[in-house]
């Protein structure tokens, strides 16, 4: 529910005016005017908009960079948002293709070891695996990575969504824009493609 309210200047405004906004209502008060409500949403969706980001590049400055595009684009695009998928699909949408051609203009490219991310940090190893168990399997999650960015465009997106984020088949094909046969056919063809490349 929107509220208008006047400031300083006399130019009109939209507030929202429920504790608890839906997406629906802070798309309606982003689109009145509201920035503060667009603040919401990058809020609520922008941990899962830069995890997604983070599959594609495998850093932090690459994907932090992807997804302050992603929400530009969806500020600038809101009035096509038709609410026919959710909010997050939509989002998802947007990072999905930012992606993929931030990824396809460079090229698959070798995925750094970053301790942080793989869990090997120095004195945080969980008790019940050695040094060498925890390297090894840190090394093993690298050359799965650097496998996926080998994979075509829509196997990759569609490995990643499925796998990483555990969204169902419809889900993945309203982000792709494809059917759920296509989505599933795709991420056999990945699985399949994966496990030649990692063996």
């Amino acid at each position: 529910m929107l509220t208008r309210t006047w400031c300083a200047t006399g130019e009109p405004g939209y507030k929202v005016n429920v504790a608890n906004p839906t997406d629906a209502d802070l798309v309606e008060a982003s689109r009145a005017g509201d920035r503060a409500a667009f603040d919401t949403i990058v809020a609520r969706h922008g941990r899962h908009v830069y995890q997604l980001c983070y599959r594609f590049v495998g850093n932090h400055e690459d994907a932090s960079d992807l997804a302050q595009d992603v929400f530009v684009r969806a500020y600038r695009g809101l009035h096509r948002f038709k609410g026919e998928a959710s909010l997050g699909t939509w989002l998802y949408r947007i990072a999905v293709n930012v992606s993929l051609n931030k990824v396809g203009a460079k090229g698959p490219r070798p995925v750094p070891f970053d301790v942080r991310v793989h869990g090997v940090e120095a004195g945080v190893i969980a008790s019940q695996e050695s040094a060498s168990e925890a390297l090894l399997r840190a090394e093993r999650a690298v050359q799965v990575r650097a496998a996926i960015a080998k994979l075509p465009r829509k196997q990759r997106a569609t490995l990643i969504l499925r796998v990483y984020h555990e969204l169902p088949h419809d889900q993945i094909a309203g982000i792709l824009g494809s059917s759920v046969g296509a989505v599933k056919a795709n991420f056999f063809h990945a699985l399949n493609n994966l496990k030649k490349l990692l063996s």
